[in-house]
């Protein structure tokens, strides 16, 4: 595993051979021991905001936010002093069916961006000021094409989830979790069907803006892959594995690690929530330490968000990947830490509460 730092960002190579590689059955034993919220963190906050210079409720959900951050970093007055954006980058076999408007090359060129700070993420992160890791995933061994087999072997499944929990190192008190990898919307699809059900058709759509043609081949490649491993879908790390790719798994362990370490998360788009939702398979409350950060103009986005109970915060017609939307919202839950940490309360202001 190798680092190169430029400004305030970092991409790691992924190794095929990590020397502490963990099960998948270890990682359904973690998940089973999931934490739960600090509901004194969270009524601490509910109370601090009663007391603030406002009407109650007036910051609308701004408040609730500010309630939620707190129940999951299990502290009061919230913190949001290090967010981390983390990219995952990783590479498809099944872009051997023209699925995509452009070519697998495309990943690498796109970390090269993210290196040399030319990326939308490098910008928002400046403006945000979140600190930008990319994780670049054996771009050079794409998965499996699943169409023919699975997309993974358990042990790269399993090492790539190990992987992905290495995103969340101490003093991260905020994680943003995105994604770059040409062709990862198609295994998005075909993750979230066998998942939830319904007809691959539902589950795709344009990604980076195919055509009719393109999309056509892309819904069959989508469902060839549901019906080869149908027999194995009832168990959703095995779904992953099949017709995931490292990145997903990755993000998949980003979260995994997220929730141990009391590090609340901030979604992306439309494959980052397919990666996260194998784990509500698993179970319904394992995303509950997790916002979306908005509703990715890819359809099934919505569609996947209904199945997981989650609102997006932001719908700006946004579908391009990298965490940039997750680092939008970002701003958002920023402007919610200032108000409820920086508000005079009403005796401090001295203003009359209301009558």
């Amino acid at each position: 595993m190798s680092a190169v730092m430029s400004h305030s960002q970092i991409s790691l190579d992924f190794t095929m051979n990590q020397a502490s590689v963990t099960s998948l059955q270890e990682m359904r034993e973690i998940i089973k021991r999931f934490p739960g919220p600090d509901q004194e963190a969270m009524e601490r906050a509910t109370v601090h905001e009663s007391i603030l210079t406002k009407p109650s409720g007036a910051l609308g959900h701004l408040e609730t936010l500010n309630q939620w951050f707190c129940a999951w970093q299990g502290r009061h007055p919230p913190r949001l002093e290090r967010p981390r954006v983390a990219v995952f980058a990783g590479n498809h076999g099944v872009t051997r069916h023209q699925i995509s408007a452009f070519s697998a090359d495309v990943t690498q060129q796109m970390v090269e961006n993210f290196r040399s700070g030319g990326a939308a993420v490098n910008q928002l992160c400046k403006c945000y000021d979140a600190e930008l890791r990319v994780y670049e995933m054996a771009l050079d061994h794409a998965t499996n094409d699943f169409t023919e087999s699975p997309a993974l072997s358990e042990a790269e499944c399993a090492s790539a989830m190990a992987y992905g929990m290495t995103a969340v190192e101490d003093g991260v008190d905020l994680i943003c979790i995105g994604e770059m990898g040409i062709g990862n919307t198609t295994s998005a699809a075909a993750l979230s069907c066998a998942l939830f059900g319904g007809a691959p058709q539902d589950w795709t759509g344009t990604g980076t803006g195919i055509d009719k043609t393109a999309l056509e081949r892309k819904v069959s490649v989508a469902s060839r892959g549901v019906d080869l491993h149908r027999s194995h879908l009832d168990d959703p790390l095995e779904c992953l594995r099949r017709l995931g790719g490292h990145e997903l798994a990755a993000i998949s362990g980003a979260v995994i690690a997220a929730r141990i370490g009391k590090v609340p998360v901030i979604l992306d788009g439309y494959v980052a929530t397919a990666a996260a939702a194998v784990l509500h398979k698993l179970d319904s409350t394992a995303l509950d330490h997790c916002i979306v950060g908005h509703l990715s103009a890819e359809p099934a986005h919505a569609m996947l968000l209904d199945f997981l109970g989650k609102a997006p915060l932001l719908d700006l017609n946004m579908r391009l990947g990298e965490a940039s939307g997750a680092i939008m919202a970002l701003a958002i839950l920023r402007g919610a830490v200032a108000c409820h940490t920086g508000m005079a309360s009403f005796n401090e202001a001295n203003v009359s509460e209301k009558l």
